[in-house]
């Protein structure tokens, strides 16, 4: 009978077994038909015996060793008697036994059209074949393994299941598709893994899975099963909702946008090193927060697996991983699932542009650049340390583009923020002479991002309706949020990078020089309906010494005080979504920083729950009046009613809604001089109802009197036919209601 076996062995195949290189060990190993027999065969080195039975424990045959030492176990049978799966009894040592069924007996998961649609970059489910997955084949409960290594020589799956014995689940190629894959029996949700490769040089590299759903809490990396299918969602009807909105919709909608650290928003008192809390915990305190401060929607930092608690998460390891550091995915699930039964959207922050060179992630992968670009002139951000993704890869742009969908329906989140899209449009960016390759034509845009970007946000577009696709876009490039087929990019909506930059550069400024400086104040008009603008203070301004948002204010503190809510009075009347970051809401002193929580503190001193009050009202007054947000994006909704005051720094502006009644005026003062008595212009006959100060006694401000209605006087002012009189506070913003006649 062994002689039968002999003849059946591929020696070739064998020997490339023992060296631990070999790419296709289902054609070696498991169960064979031959002749008019059966081979069995099995590869566990260190095992001292090893017999088949079927599932039953019945029809026992020993297999025995073909080269004493070699761990390759086999056995010829005459017929045909035995069939998948069956079970493995291995003996290690005297009272070591164990059993399973043969990971070399079962079938491939992915089909032919999931290799095709993946080389073609349109697979969208890819995240559903790739990874690891618990699932049961032919009654056998396991977890299936699947992996894009195309350079590698060979890949074993390694793990706490197995000792961590790269020869004990080698994993066999997919056709030249480069996709590894094993169905391994008994492997359940929570176990430890990562993916044994050896490259091409004879490097044997450990790395985590690029399409893991969970991970390891840093410092440890290795990838953890896990199964996505087991959450009960409750927001059936938000998600059919949701697919109603189209982008009109969405740019008619209030955003009041509260962004959030949720390692650093609150910590835990409880003697633990990193104080995190879990998802689960942390959503019905951050769910309360936000609905009594007005918010519509929450913006978290740095979701992804990441190792470095100080990247905030924009270094990513783990692309279709939720952190581990606040929990598991179904505990992220249902942190999401939550503030949607509170109404509260939420946006993830989403970084395609670069990835970092930890060894276990996505850097080299098989031995050679296989997600980044292998010109460093293309796929390295020198200055950054990361590494750039190919773009124009067709499975690199599936990898991408999977995985924004992924967030969007497997965890129902309602937006991305694209993080650092400048740094992906342009081919030179943060980059010397010398360090960077222009394209085909000479330039240095970046054709495979910016057709990846269009791809991109028609499949969103196309595949999850009324999902929102954020642009953090730092240049004037034309079209961000322009429709693909007007050859724009597609995005919904851009941070408006421009007016954050002239506006806190303004409001630094001592008043005395706000004066010359006045167009800082009033430019962003000129380009403010160019795309669809979010107006943000993020993390970014309040970081790395560029100090909290309550100290770049000038003056002592009672004028920093009034030039903040000044500055967030006029930022709320601004075209524009609004966006601030947690913290700024009641004036933290220091800067942020994700080592620690929030000074929530500071609430017990007067001026800071003050402000915190005026943010308040801020929010309120936004939901309350559709002139607030609903023609952010058509200049029918602003209108400058003077704006060329510089010698007082005073500017007003009306914002317009859906009907003639409950339009708006705002009057703003950016000096610290009361203006008594001041006329205004105005678009219209009528009456004027006070309804919002910034300097209102209960916010901290002097409380200058003003009558709580004004009727327009036929007297002309600022090139307008009617106009009011009233006293403008110092340092502050005035809201006035009117009806148009």
């Amino acid at each position: 009978m062994q002689e039968k076996l002999e003849q059946w062995i591929k020696w070739v195949e064998y020997d490339e077994l023992m060296e631990g290189c070999h790419n296709a060990p289902h054609n070696l190993l498991g169960l064979h038909d031959f002749n008019k027999g059966q081979v069995f065969t099995v590869y566990r080195p260190e095992a001292q015996s090893i017999y088949v039975t079927d599932r039953k424990g019945n029809k026992r045959l020993d297999l025995e060793e073909v080269e004493p030492g070699s761990g390759f176990f086999g056995i010829y049978t005459e017929g045909r008697k035995y069939k998948a799966p069956y079970l493995l009894h291995i003996q290690y040592g005297e009272n070591d036994v164990v059993v399973t069924e043969d990971p070399y007996s079962f079938q491939p998961q992915l089909t032919d059209m999931d290799l095709y649609l993946f080389a073609e970059g349109k697979h969208y489910q890819i995240y559903e074949k790739l990874g690891a997955h618990p699932m049961e084949i032919d009654g056998v409960k396991g977890t299936y393994f699947a992996v894009w290594a195309p350079h590698a020589r060979a890949v074993s799956v390694v793990g706490d299941f197995n000792m961590w014995d790269g020869r004990l689940h080698l994993m066999r190629t997919l056709e030249v598709s480069g996709i590894y894959e094993l169905f391994i029996p008994g492997v359940q949700p929570g176990a430890v893994y990562k993916y044994q490769i050896l490259t091409r040089a004879g490097e044997i590299l450990m790395k985590s899975d690029p399409y893991g759903n969970c991970s390891e809490l840093r410092p440890n990396n290795a990838s953890v099963v896990a199964d996505l299918r087991g959450f009960k969602w409750t927001d059936k009807k938000w998600m059919a909702e949701r697919r109603k909105k189209n982008r009109n919709a969405r740019r008619c909608s209030p955003m009041s946008i509260y962004e959030v650290h949720i390692g650093s928003w609150k910590k835990k008192d409880d003697g633990t090193e990193d104080g995190f809390y879990n998802y689960r915990e942390i959503a019905g305190e951050l769910a309360d927060y936000v609905l009594e401060m007005g918010y519509t929607h929450i913006e978290l930092m740095g979701i992804a697996e990441h190792p470095f608690d100080g990247s905030w998460g924009y270094q990513v390891t783990g692309y279709y991983a939720p952190t581990r550091r606040h929990g598991t995915p179904e505990d992220f699930m249902y942190f999401v699932d939550y503030m949607h039964s509170k109404g509260i959207e939420v946006i993830l922050d989403w970084v395609p542009a670069h990835f970092p060179r930890d060894s276990y992630g996505l850097a080299n992968f098989c031995g050679q650049p296989l997600y980044e670009h292998p010109d460093k002139r293309r796929g390295e951000h020198p200055h950054w340390g990361t590494l750039i993704f190919n773009y124009g890869k067709r499975e690199v742009a599936n990898f991408l583009v999977a995985n924004g969908l992924f967030w969007l329906r497997q965890f129902h989140v309602d937006g991305l923020r694209v993080d650092a899209v400048a740094s992906m449009l342009y081919l030179d960016y943060g980059k010397n002479d010398g360090e960077w390759l222009p394209n085909e034509d000479g330039g240095n845009e970046n054709y495979d991002a910016i057709r990846l970007f269009q791809y991109m946000n028609q499949v969103f577009e196309e595949e999850e309706p009324g999902t929102m696709i954020v642009a953090e876009e730092s240049t004037a490039w034309a079209g961000v949020t322009a429709p693909v087929e007007m050859k724009g990019l597609g995005f919904l909506f851009k941070w408006n990078m421009g007016w954050m930059n002239d506006f806190l550069e303004y409001m630094h400024m001592d008043p005395l020089f706000r004066g010359p400086n006045h167009g800082r104040l009033t430019f962003s008009m000129q380009y403010a309906y160019s795309e669809n603008f979010i107006q943000v203070l993020s993390h970014d301004e309040v970081v790395h010494g560029k100090g909290s948002m309550i100290n770049k204010m000038p003056g002592d503190q009672d004028a920093k005080f009034a030039n903040l809510r000044t500055a967030y009075g006029f930022m709320y009347g601004h075209p524009g979504k609004k966006l601030l970051f947690m913290g700024q809401e009641f004036a933290q002193y220091r800067e942020w920083s994700e080592a620690r929580s929030l000074d929530w503190d500071l609430l017990s001193q007067e001026r800071n729950r003050q402000m915190q009050d005026y943010v308040k009202e801020l929010n309120k007054l936004y939901q309350k009046y559709d002139a607030m947000y609903v023609n952010d994006c058509d200049p029918m909704g602003f209108e400058w009613m003077s704006c060329e005051n510089a010698d007082m720094s005073v500017v007003s502006f009306v914002r317009r809604g859906t009907k003639a009644t409950n339009q708006l005026l705002f009057l703003c003062n950016f000096t610290p001089v009361a203006r008594e008595k001041m006329r205004f212009g105005v678009p219209c006959k009528g009456t004027y109802t006070w309804i919002l100060s910034s300097d209102e006694e209960r916010f901290g401000g002097t409380g200058l009197a003003n009558h709580k209605t004004v009727t327009a006087k036929k007297i002309s002012c600022d090139g307008r036919e009617y106009s009011i009189e009233m006293n403008l506070p110092p340092l502050s913003v005035t809201v006035y209601k009117y009806d148009y006649k």
